[in-house]
């Protein structure tokens, strides 16, 4: 019988800032985005590094592994902070490179990252699945922003935009056995949005969806995907996906006295965000609820912590 598949990674790559700013480049398609003044530039950029600091040992107090690798100097890369969008890791061994739309953001993709996993992770990669030469013909998946995945059924849901081809999402299905469910998602201005981890997390036992944004066509479609997981649904409005309610995390430790526990992480802009009732709703379908602020990265970088993490599904042994 086959092992079922594991819904929360237990360890994450991270990767520190060094050159950490708004980036115009990723700016047309990234409403979440604010631009910064030139003259703060310095001051952002320890900002951003101090956030990620506490983002990493507050991870680690909760008991999960976290490879931190810092970014280089040149070339210039703002948005280094969120690897998660370049390469996936997988149970099976696979590791996945995916094709980014910025070319500023192809700069990202460093063979070091990914030694530095399988040293000090200790990943095994079995199988590459390369889709980076999509890039060449204007095709874009960008990694676990584009794709919000429940391992346990091997679904794949993907909202539809420039960085999000669906041509790419049918691809990426088939090579690692999902059901894709694609759909379309936009903010109140009615530009799509650019990632569907901004307004969606799958854990072991809650689904958080941000119904409100999803095209009316679609909506009920996603929502019975998600009801048929036999997960709680908590559904989130436009104001909420707007301070990164939706980008959350769930991930999975071991202690020696609790055995296996979940820590949904979050970031304390999404936290306030929540009503009493959706955040104990939240807080009843896990272990830990870890609230930490990184309102620099959310505002110049148009990503919250999800977008920070990669997570690492090491291989069973």
């Amino acid at each position: 019988m086959e092992k079922p598949h594991p819904q929360c990674a237990d360890a994450v790559l991270m990767v520190r800032p060094q050159a950490f700013g708004y980036n115009p480049e990723t700016a047309s398609t990234n409403t979440f985005q604010r631009a910064g003044e030139p003259q703060h530039l310095a001051s952002d950029r320890d900002l951003a590094r101090g956030e990620f600091a506490r983002l990493e040992q507050a991870l680690e107090s909760e008991g999960i592994s976290v490879c931190a690798v810092e970014d280089t100097a040149q070339p210039v890369k703002p948005d280094a902070v969120f690897p998660n969008n370049w390469l996936s890791f997988h149970a099976d061994g696979t590791l996945v490179l995916y094709p980014m739309q910025s070319s500023s953001r192809r700069l990202e993709r460093r063979t070091e990252v990914i030694d530095a996993v399988v040293k000090r992770l200790g990943f095994r990669v079995s199988h590459l699945l390369d889709l980076t030469h999509h890039e060449e013909h204007g095709r874009f998946l960008e990694g676990t922003g584009s794709l919000v995945l429940d391992h346990r059924l091997r679904v794949a849901y993907a909202c539809a935009s420039a960085r999000t081809h669906p041509g790419l999402v049918a691809e990426w299905a088939r090579e690692l056995k999902y059901e894709p469910v694609i759909f379309h998602a936009t903010d109140r201005a009615g530009v799509p949005l650019y990632h569907t981890n901004v307004l969606m997390c799958i854990g072991e036992r809650t689904a958080i969806v941000g119904s409100g944004a999803i095209a009316p066509a679609d909506r009920e479609r996603v929502l019975a995907r998600l009801r048929a997981s036999e997960r709680e649904i908590l559904e989130l409005g436009l104001d909420e996906i707007e301070r990164f309610a939706g980008n959350m995390l769930e991930l999975g430790t071991w202690d020696e006295a609790l055995g296996d526990s979940r820590v949904l992480v979050m970031s304390e802009a999404a936290r306030r965000s929540l009503s009493s009732n959706a955040f104990a709703q939240l807080s009843g379908c896990t272990d830990t609820v870890l609230t930490v602020p990184v309102p620099t990265i959310e505002r110049l970088g148009g990503g919250s912590v999800r977008c920070m993490l990669a997570e690492v599904f090491r291989p069973p042994a």
